[in-house]
């Protein structure tokens, strides 16, 4: 038997005029009423737990705000919408919206949905980290913003957090997710099913941001995932800025004093779900969530498929990110430009929140294993060649002091042939063992779900794989400054690979490469060696990663530019119909040994080259000079056409790349 926490009628008046604005008896009376049934939830999670926190009467207490509706009299005196039409509209987009909560659908919702993740993986995550973040809540509502991979990322990580007993996130679902019966089971649940597109629907704009504010005021954590959607390739995607932008609304509206943004990381070993995404790189169509696909997927999720990863960056102000980035927040001057400012302050946000993300994303060692398979090209290796492989890679991280996850297993070669095992099992990897000693490549067809892998920790090597290129680049030219030339090249490739991977300022990227030519050559600073030397030292290292890390990218560029440059520059370019040649042109450059293997054809890969090569000016709807478009889309060619030419030359550096014959000649 429990009592809620008593309050004076003078108090709880004094409260509504504060909070609601609205003096009528009715309105007060409708108050009193969610006061009281919010008072009781308080009492009873003293005793169920944090976990079964949920709102009640939302769209109730929202549509009572004076605030709300003075929004709403403007929105219908701009559109030309009567009042009352308003006001419907908006119930009717809140009832679409609000998720309405309760503990036996959450209970049941978590229930029914574990078999889909508790089978597959064991969960590996510091629950100690949650103390932390459970302190930070009790202040602050938080925001957390996971990696995106699977399907079961929300289950994972909401499974984690209610066996540890932390309020419940409203998580923001994509409409593909929506039919029955996991659509409505999942709205009671706290999944919040937002349209994809609004159009010019400001009151479906004006509600969905009334719904974050109101959440965020009452301290209520939220969880999407910022790429946008499933991560194609193992890496981050770019970031999508719309659901930021509502939340951020909430800080400059004095709605809620302060949020915390909460970067999370979720790394599997395996994913049961790659076939498919691979399928859709090549070309092929996403088949539809439904009944039939939900029954394939539950089925797949009964085989056992390693370990995942949760890890947590550190909690970000989102008020102090974006008032040092240029936010004007409350106060902004009259001549600037605000949305200008508050765009790039979204940008420079999401920016640290994804290389947050990638800081504790941790390597495990089916992305070593791939790693390693995928840089060879067009033959088997044995176990002993795949640990000398990796063995320069171990001691690498190991001096870098990235984080990890199983790769410990890898220091042994009977550990080593389990991973092989596994993924063998799992069809990654195929394995002969008709012969002297079994050895080991990727299975044919699936050198995309391998790339997957490898993929979800090669953030960790871009910037060593950048100085490679740049030092054989030096090399080939001549220059005897290699410090300002490797800069400067290292800067250009930088700005190829910008749409690909999330690199710091111009200062601090520099800073970060002197770090790696000191794992070169300790002494570089003080010696000043030549080109030579250090192509040299590079060659010595037994460490060669530029074929392994940037080749599938870079490719993906050099197919992209070579089909641009077959344009005619006076005709526009129509994108999809492009992404569809370079999938059929690539898969023929692959046959003729032009491009180094089939995780280069990628629509995705194919779709960011595109986006680059928007950016650089090379497929504007019509062109001006087409004499001087026809010019730069053929140098852009051309210095793909060279970087591909530098990849192949530290390939040929790499010793795992050196073919033994009979006899022992290499």
């Amino acid at each position: 038997m429990l009592l809620g926490t008593p309050a004076l009628l003078e108090d709880l008046r004094r409260r509504h005029r504060r909070e609601v604005g609205d003096t009528s008896p009715d309105s007060l009376a409708r108050y009193i009423h969610r006061s009281a049934i919010v008072t009781l939830e308080r009492a009873e999670r003293v005793v169920t737990g944090d976990r079964y926190k949920i709102p009640r009467l939302v769209v109730e207490q929202i549509m009572d705000s004076a605030t709300f509706r003075a929004r709403l009299k403007e929105i219908s005196s701009a559109n030309d919408i009567p009042y009352p039409e308003a006001l419907q509209r908006a119930r009717s987009c809140l009832k679409e919206l609000v998720a309405v909560q309760s503990k036996l659908a959450t209970d049941l919702f978590a229930q029914t949905m574990r078999p889909l993740h508790s089978s597959a993986w064991t969960v590996h995550a510091d629950s100690a980290q949650l103390d932390s973040l459970r302190q930070l809540n009790r202040k602050h509502p938080l925001v957390f913003l996971p990696s995106h991979r699977s399907y079961a990322d929300a289950l994972v990580l909401n499974d984690f957090l209610a066996r540890n007993d932390f309020p419940r996130n409203h998580i923001m679902g994509g409409a593909n997710l929506k039919f029955w019966p996991l659509g409505p089971l999942a709205k009671r649940a706290g999944t919040v099913f937002i349209r994809r597109s609004f159009g010019d629907d400001e009151v479906y704009k004006a509600s969905v941001e009334e719904y974050f504010a109101y959440l965020l005021a009452k301290r209520f954590n939220l969880e999407w995932y910022f790429e946008g959607g499933r991560s194609r390739t193992g890496k981050l995607r770019p970031p999508r800025y719309g659901l930021l932008n509502y939340v951020a609304s909430a800080l400059r509206s004095r709605r809620v004093p302060e949020i915390m943004v909460v970067p999370v990381s979720i790394a599997y070993e395996r994913l049961h779900e790659l076939d498919a995404i691979a399928h859709e790189q090549r070309g092929g169509k996403k088949q539809a969530e439904g009944l039939a696909w939900l029954a394939k997927y539950a089925k797949a999720q009964r085989l056992l498929a390693g370990n995942v990863y949760i890890r947590f960056g550190d909690p970000l102000s989102m008020r102090e990110r974006l008032r040092a980035a240029g936010d004007p927040m409350h106060a902004p001057a009259p001549d600037d430009d605000v949305p200008a400012l508050q765009r790039k302050a979204m940008q420079k946000l999401a920016f640290e929140i994804a290389v947050s993300i990638n800081r504790v994303t941790p390597i495990t060692a089916n992305a070593l294993v791939t790693l390693s398979l995928l840089g060879v090209r067009d033959r088997s290796l044995t176990v002993g060649e795949v640990m000398a492989a990796i063995d320069p890679v171990l001691h690498y991280i190991e001096q870098r002091g990235v984080p990890t996850g199983n790769i410990s297993v890898l220091r042994s070669l009977s550990g080593l042939r389990a991973v092989l095992a596994d993924l063998t099992t799992a069809g990654v990897v195929t394995t002969y063992d008709e012969g002297l000693e079994p050895v080991y490549s990727i299975e044919p067809g699936q050198h995309l779900v391998a790339a997957f892998y490898r993929n979800s920790g090669i953030h960790w090597f871009v910037n060593r794989a950048i100085v490679e290129i740049a030092i054989l680049d030096a090399a080939e030219i001549g220059f005897t400054d290699p410090l300002r030339a490797e800069w400067k090249y290292a800067n250009e490739l930088r700005n190829l690979l910008k749409f690909e991977f999330f690199f710091p300022d111009r200062e601090t990227f520099e800073a970060e490469l002197v770090e790696e030519m000191l794992l070169i050559d300790p002494l570089w600073r003080e010696r000043k060696p030549s080109i030579d030397e250090l192509t040299e030292a590079l060659e010595n290292s037994g460490f060669i990663m530029a074929h392994r890390v940037l080749r599938s990218f870079f490719d993906a560029q050099f197919v992209v530019a070579q089909r641009i440059a077959s344009k005619d520059a006076t005709e526009s370019i129509d994108k999809a119909q492009l992404v569809d040649e370079c999938v059929r042109v690539g898969q023929q450059m692959v046959l003729q040994g032009q491009l180094h293997g089939p995780e280069s054809i990628s629509t995705e890969l194919f779709n960011t080259a595109l986006k680059l090569a928007d950016n650089l000016g090379l497929t504007p709807e019509s062109a001006t000079d087409a004499e001087d478009l026809t010019r730069r889309r053929t140098d852009f060619s051309r210095i793909l056409a060279a970087v591909v030419k530098r990849i192949r030359l530290a390939e040929a550096l790499d010793p795992s790349n050196r073919k033994v014959l009979p006899g022992g000649y290499s």
